[in-house]
């Protein structure tokens, strides 16, 4: 019996997660497994990963046979770095103290890397953030500018209408007695010619 490290799909449609397990290679994706070793969540920016270090690190030193992703997750977590550096104990090659100093160092690397990615995201998120708030900023701007303009161009029309109106309203009595005041003044003219006429 092949015993394979693999991944067992979890969740709902478009949001799975896995549960990365221990299992015969005969069993279904999803059916039995032997083990449970963690969890592995794709989704999430990085993905999350959390898994049981020890417990890993055993089933590989007793021969399972991890799939190409979980190798793959294995290797970012660092278990097949720890399981390198034990077989070069064994080998002779170096003592433990080596072997974990250079752990620590790879993890410690690892670790910085991880954090510079996240740091870069979260800034990333920042500026994509700032550059919404300014072009919405900037459209608001935009639309108040072109509703002043309106609100005075109505109030201009408004205006000018009005003045129409009372010009309209005060002008027409004017030319009546600008009308009337000649007539007057040729009635009377006629009267006094008259008297003139009758001396």
């Amino acid at each position: 019996m092949s015993v394979k490290i693999r991944l067992a799909r979890k969740g709902r449609k478009k949001q799975a997660f896995y549960h990365i397990v221990v299992a015969d290679s005969r069993s279904p994706r999803d059916g039995r497994f032997i083990e449970k070793i963690g969890v592995y969540n794709p989704i999430t920016d990085p993905a999350t990963i959390d898994i049981n270090f020890e417990k890993a690190l055993g089933w590989l030193q007793n021969g399972a046979q991890p799939t190409e992703t979980c190798k793959a997750i294995l290797s970012y977590k660092g278990v097949l770095m720890k399981k390198h550096l034990l077989d070069g104990v064994k080998k002779g090659a170096f003592d433990e103290a080596e072997a974990d100093r250079r752990f620590n160092e790879w993890l410690k690397g690892k670790e910085d890397k991880i954090e510079a990615k996240k740091s870069g995201l979260e800034k990333k998120s920042e500026e994509t953030r700032k550059q919404r708030l300014e072009a919405e900023k900037a459209i608001k701007e935009t639309r108040a500018a072109e509703y002043a303009k309106k609100i005075a161009a109505q109030a201009a029309e408004a205006e000018a209408a009005a003045k129409a109106a009372a010009a309209e309203a005060a002008g027409t009595p004017e030319t009546a007695e600008v009308a009337e005041a000649p007539a007057d003044e040729v009635k009377e003219e006629t009267a006094e010619e008259s008297e003139k006429t009758v001396e």
